[in-house]
């Protein structure tokens, strides 16, 4: 069975984007709406990592045999300026793009074993994501002609 791999795969991206919300949220400050959304969605990331305990307690977690090529690193740093506030919001969208992913496969894993209890935990915490994705897409819609046009 390859669902522990997959666990610790999303407990490890979780806790990138949930490190990378708040490093972003520090970053940008001057922006109010940024820095409390995204200290809320790092405490979300924070919550669905909880909630994946007493499953990878269950099922376990494992280290691939497979090389990765994709993985989830947390941002090191933050750009500035209204270019660096879009890419950085951009490379938000990367992770949690991969951590939405991630738990769309656990929950067709979930549903192949009937596990009711991992169930419930995917259908919580993958809506949160998709509205993190949602956000995410606004404010780079929003923040982008600005950046992208006027700024210098």
């Amino acid at each position: 069975m390859m669902l522990p791999v997959y666990l610790g795969l999303l407990q490890k991206a979780e806790q990138a984007l949930a490190a990378s919300y708040r490093k972003v949220a520090d970053g940008h400050g001057a922006e109010p709406d940024v820095y409390h959304l995204c200290q809320t969605l790092a405490k979300q990331c924070d919550q669905h990592e909880q909630a994946l305990a007493p499953v990878i307690q269950r099922y376990g977690e494992q280290p691939d045999d497979e090389p990765e090529r994709l993985h989830a690193v947390e941002m090191s740093e933050t750009r500035t300026g209204p270019v660096g506030l879009i890419r950085d919001l951009q490379d938000l969208y990367v992770l949690a793009s991969m951590v939405d992913v991630t738990w769309m496969m656990i929950k067709q894993a979930a549903a192949g074993l009937r596990d009711d209890q991992l169930t419930k935990v995917v259908g919580e915490c993958e809506g949160q994501i998709k509205v993190q994705l949602n956000w995410l897409t606004t404010r780079m819609k929003q923040a982008a002609p600005q950046a992208l046009i006027i700024a210098r």
